[in-house]
């Protein structure tokens, strides 16, 4: 029998591709599909897929679906969530799931009365370099790891980003936008898990269009073995590069025997163990592992799966803690 599917909000372009990959999907049927927004509904332009409902609640009542897949804006998406829960559907989302912490304990509570599963579009994981770097990592070749840093810089695109980025309310903070995938990545990569945010600071540098939109992002952290980590997930990348430059999530992982780097757009990754004087190239992994909706299936199905609802909700709940203590100006505060 297939999982029937139902979409709310396409305010962001992330969420198409989880729609596709439904469509593709043998096991899987679209069976509605919501858009709030009049402009959003009147620009539409996917020829296979219909729009069904412009009243999410109105769908939640009329459309007898397994699980609704949310893609609106980012300050939205954790009401929709809870909604649905409580109606009993499953849910997965684009990142992130929602933009507060109070959100995020209500769809863990719900989760955990109801027995639902959340997913999340978190796709560096079927980085071939990543997982190269995950399993000479996880081999030992480096040893401990003591110390990582990795950057995500994006784009700003100002302009070309939909408007309600830089309205009050909408986007929830850079942090919580793009780190999570950073964050996922290194606990997924590593085996280690993030224990304390040191520091973090988000501020407004090239946006000075909207002053209140904080593009700039970086932090510090610690692991529970005491490694350190430095991340930067910016607004500064040059807009004429887009996402072409080799910054574009790049990893440096320090362990006590060498140092692996790599990034999700280069053709290997780069391996200097002590005693070699020279570092060496090696290709990336020849086979990936399922992907977030491959897992997410398979998650509501009883299937034992590595990105699961509680690696989700994980680190959703770690980087929003990130996010807060940016916005605070709090310090050494537990994950």
């Amino acid at each position: 029998m297939k999982l029937k599917f139902a979409f709310a909000g396409f305010r962001h372009g992330h969420i198409f591709g989880l729609l596709q990959k439904i469509q593709q999907h043998s096991d899987c049927e679209i069976i509605a599909c919501c858009e709030e927004d009049a402009a959003t509904r009147n620009a539409w332009n996917q020829p296979d897929v219909k729009i069904t409902h412009d009243n999410i609640d109105r769908m939640l009542a009329e459309v007898d679906c397994d699980v609704v897949a949310v893609g609106d804006y980012y300050g939205k998406r954790g009401s929709i969530l809870i909604r649905a829960l409580e109606a009993g559907k499953h849910v997965i989302a684009d990142k992130p799931i929602c933009t507060s912490l109070s959100e995020l304990e209500t769809i863990t509570t719900l989760v955990s009365q109801n027995n639902l599963k959340v997913g999340c579009m978190l796709d560096l994981r079927q980085n071939s370099n990543l997982e190269q770097a995950r399993l000479l990592i996880r081999a030992g070749e480096i040893g401990n790891i003591h110390a990582v840093s990795f950057g995500g810089q994006h784009p700003l695109l100002w302009g070309s980003r939909p408007n309600w980025y830089f309205e009050e309310g909408k986007h929830g903070g850079t942090i919580n936008d793009i780190a999570i995938h950073g964050i996922d990545a290194i606990e997924w990569i590593t085996g280690l898990s993030f224990a304390s945010v040191n520091a973090a600071r988000s501020w407004n540098a090239l946006a000075t269009e909207c002053p209140s939109f904080k593009d700039g992002a970086q932090f510090m952290l610690s692991m529970n073995n005491g490694c350190g980590v430095l991340g930067d997930v910016s607004y500064f990348a040059p807009d004429s590069c887009g996402y072409s430059l080799p910054y574009y999530w790049d990893f440096i992982f320090w362990g006590d025997k060498g140092v692996i780097h790599t990034n999700i757009s280069s053709n290997e990754i780069e391996v200097t163990v002590n005693g070699n004087k020279e570092l060496r190239r090696v290709a990336g992994a020849s086979a990936l592992q399922p992907d977030y909706c491959s897992d997410f299936i398979n998650d509501i199905v009883g299937k034992a799966v590595e990105l699961n609802t509680e690696v989700v909700l994980n680190v959703a709940r770690k980087t929003l803690k990130i996010q807060q203590a940016a916005d605070q100006g709090l310090n050494n505060i537990p994950l």
